[in-house]
């Protein structure tokens, strides 16, 4: 067999490997994503790693109609302005973080971006997990409507050690549902999400208090309607 023939055969089973190797990652990832746009997830990745450190946790689900319209526009407000109208990525915020890395470190993931590493992945910033990140964050905006994105975010986020969701930050840190969340409340809770094992809402320090009040005028100035149709 000449060397011509030779490397023909190769690039042809070569270019068969990467078509079935293509479509078994594309199945085995509609089997993690699709199931959760009508089902509430029984855990995630992160819920799982707190157990095997051996902590308890707490979460129940609720679903979006009894989650407060103030926590949902605050953690809008907080984390991603931009969540209704983008498909999964602030490219403007990506650019900023980059020009300002140096100076003033700065987070540029949307909500989407979120729930896909909750959901599915490790905290870290290693380039493999940023990638796997971006490809889940497209699988849901993709397949999910940007209600059940934030409805399954507001169940999963964690809000302190071992408390995930809504209802399990509400109930543990104001002995309330929910849906009772008034706005400070709800302030609050969005100021302790990028680091909910540091920072306590139910315990404010003063950087966490003038966070929330941050927070909360960016709120009242968005107002109720700027999430009224999500």
């Amino acid at each position: 067999m000449t060397a011509r023939r030779r490397r023909g055969r190769f690039g042809r089973w070569l270019a068969k490997f990467t078509l079935k190797l293509a479509l078994f990652a594309m199945l085995v990832s509609a089997a993690l994503v699709l199931p959760w746009r009508w089902l509430p997830p029984p855990t995630s990745a992160f819920m799982l790693r707190e157990r095997f450190t051996g902590r308890t946790l707490y979460q129940r689900w609720v679903p979006y109609p009894s989650i407060s319209r103030n926590l949902v526009l605050c953690v809008i407000a907080a984390e991603d302005q931009k969540f209704a109208a983008h498909k999964g990525f602030d490219v403007d915020a990506i650019v900023r973080a980059t020009q300002e890395r140096r100076r003033s470190p700065r987070g540029a993931s949307t909500i989407s971006q979120q729930l896909a590493k909750n959901l599915f992945l490790w905290p870290g910033r290693s380039f493999v997990r940023k990638g796997l990140e971006a490809y889940f964050t497209v699988w849901l905006e993709q397949t999910w409507p940007k209600r059940r994105i934030l409805e399954l975010y507001l169940n999963v986020a964690e809000s302190g050690p071992g408390i995930f969701g809504a209802q399990a930050a509400s109930d543990v840190m104001f002995g309330k549902p929910a849906s009772q969340l008034s706005l400070r409340e709800a302030a609050l809770l969005a100021a302790v999400l990028p680091s909910p094992k540091r920072m306590s809402a139910m315990h404010p320090s003063a950087y966490v208090d003038e966070r929330a009040g941050q927070i909360e005028r960016v709120a009242l100035a968005l107002g109720t309607h700027f999430v009224a149709g999500l």
